[in-house]
């Protein structure tokens, strides 16, 4: 019998080492490289997200977190109660992006845009995406989406988010991510990412994805392809944050299309 591979747990240690020795941003990008991304993609298939645990350290939670506090790193503020998003707020960054945003943009896009296309083509929606993220941001920038769109939520205790889609523009880029900054159960109560999906002339189901400290949930940003009894059909996809019942949460959120 061939040996065994390493555990899990010691297959992230060794990845976390190497990405320390190199530097965050870069180490983060041949982080996401190597990850399994035949089995996201199926996950993104058979469900609309995909889980990856701990790929932000406990510091690097820490460091992105404390980003809220600077105002300068920041293009817009956003009180979602003052326009009906629900309760707490977030923040825009604006470009540059910090080191270890940019890097982990960048790196997500090529694998996800691959994924994208496929799904696209299952639609029989016309839209492809250029492997290099580069070229889509131009795309968006030409049609005045230029406004980047990258992320942070901050939540206190009661506060909540709204089930909604995050388009901005006509040029949508059909998946994103989110990276939960905070422990849950130490740090905060409550507060679950939710998924929603609206099948056809059929009834929403509801998804509660389990997330820990430095794990990022892929999905949908507006729909996705279903295999059905009659081909191939569109699923709509809507996402929020339930209540939070107690301390506060951080979150950072990537989206790869930017807006207008």
């Amino acid at each position: 019998m061939p040996p065994a591979g390493p555990a899990p747990d010691a297959q992230l240690a060794a990845q976390l080492t190497a990405r320390r020795a190199v530097g965050a941003a870069a180490g983060l990008a041949v982080h996401v490289a190597a990850l399994d991304w035949q089995g996201i993609a199926d996950e993104l298939n058979a469900h609309g997200y995909a889980v990856i645990p701990g790929l932000l350290t406990a510091d690097e939670c820490a460091s992105l977190a404390a980003l809220y506090a600077q105002p300068q790193l920041f293009r817009s503020r956003v009180v979602m109660s003052q326009h009906g998003f629900g309760s707490g707020e977030y923040q825009y960054f604006r470009y540059p992006l910090p080191s270890l945003i940019a890097a982990l943009r960048q790196a997500l896009y090529d694998p996800l845009a691959q994924i994208a296309n496929r799904w696209h083509e299952l639609m029989d929606l016309p839209e492809r995406f250029p492997a290099d993220h580069a070229d889509f941001l131009a795309r968006c920038h030409a049609a005045g989406q230029q406004r980047p769109t990258p992320l942070l939520l901050q939540y206190s205790a009661g506060d909540y988010n709204c089930l909604h889609q995050d388009l901005y523009g006509d040029h949508v880029f059909p998946l994103q991510a989110c990276i939960l900054l905070s422990q849950p159960g130490t740090d905060f109560d409550g507060g679950e990412f939710v998924l929603t999906e609206q099948r056809p002339r059929m009834q929403s189901r509801v998804e509660v994805v389990p997330l820990k400290r430095g794990d990022m949930v892929i999905f949908a940003v507006n729909h996705r392809p279903v295999q059905g009894t009659r081909g191939i059909y569109r699923v709509n996809l809507r996402h929020g944050v339930s209540r939070l019942r107690a301390g506060a949460r951080h979150t950072l959120g990537i989206i790869f299309h930017d807006a207008n």
